[in-house]
């Protein structure tokens, strides 16, 4: 385990799996504190040097406010410079998001690979996101965290016996501890829709994957949700192009997905 200094001071935790090979670093999504993609980084440990980092307010990396999208773009930045500088970059879910951005922003990333970036499409879905991103702040502003993670699961698509399950379930202290960053990962999905003229500058080779299909515990999304999403993506990035990974649920299985990121960051 080491850390690294963002530009702001804050102290960003992450972990360097191996040592030989490109360099890809991990980012996370949602809701995770840094060890889902624990799995798939160990995977590609026998072709990459992997570097997995826990974003500010997870896990042991610092939380310094006002946060801003623009100090993730400098943690990534941060942890790249202290990983040995251009790198490869996977981000699940509005981890991708936030990789995108990253290198719209100018940084040194060569490939980029996202799983189900929750892109919202629609005018019903962005309704939702909009009165979501409200309620979130408003939630948020009084340190109501069972509120925040409650309303992240009604827009993820969990039905109200699920959340009344996770209410009582043993994770549900560990999200409490988390659920002030939902406000970091709807900053970096901004307005909701893909961010058009961000992503046409990105020049670098995107791959956007999706499962098969939806998280049993999102069945309230359209069944198309992150398939729509990627396709909208795929269309404006330059050097896009789709997949679609044989597993079911929101966190792919390493066995499926890495096989795939290894090819494109290889290729």
């Amino acid at each position: 385990m080491a850390y690294v200094t963002s530009t702001d001071g804050t102290r960003i935790g992450y972990d360097r799996l191996s040592d030989s090979g490109p360099l890809v670093i991990l980012v996370s999504g949602g809701l995770d504190d840094g060890t889902e993609n624990l799995p798939l980084g160990e995977f590609l440990t026998g072709t990459f040097t992997v570097v997995v980092y826990r974003r500010r307010g997870r896990g042991d990396s610092d939380d310094t406010q006002p946060y801003a999208l623009q100090r993730e773009i400098e943690d990534l930045a941060a942890v790249m410079e202290a990983s040995g500088g251009r790198a490869h970059v996977f981000g699940a879910s509005s981890g991708g998001a936030l990789a995108l951005e990253a290198a719209a922003a100018g940084l040194p990333v060569e490939r980029i690979a996202a799983h189900e970036v929750p892109y919202l499409i629609g005018e019903e879905m962005l309704a939702a996101w909009h009165v979501y991103t409200r309620e979130l702040s408003l939630a948020l502003d009084v340190d109501d965290r069972d509120k925040a993670l409650r309303l992240f699961m009604r827009l993820a698509g969990s039905s109200p016996e699920d959340i009344a399950a996770a209410e009582t379930s043993p994770f549900w202290p560990g999200l409490r501890v988390l659920a002030p960053t939902l406000r970091y990962d709807a900053a970096c999905l901004g307005d909701g829709p893909p961010p058009a003229a961000r992503l046409a500058s990105i020049a670098q080779p995107v791959l956007l994957t999706t499962g098969v299909t939806l998280d049993p515990h999102s069945a309230g999304l359209p069944m198309d949700f992150f398939g729509a999403a990627a396709d909208a993506a795929a269309a404006i990035l330059p050097g896009g192009r789709r997949a679609t990974v044989e597993t079911v649920g929101h966190i792919a299985d390493p066995a499926r997905l890495g096989p795939l990121l290894t090819a494109f960051y290889t290729g």
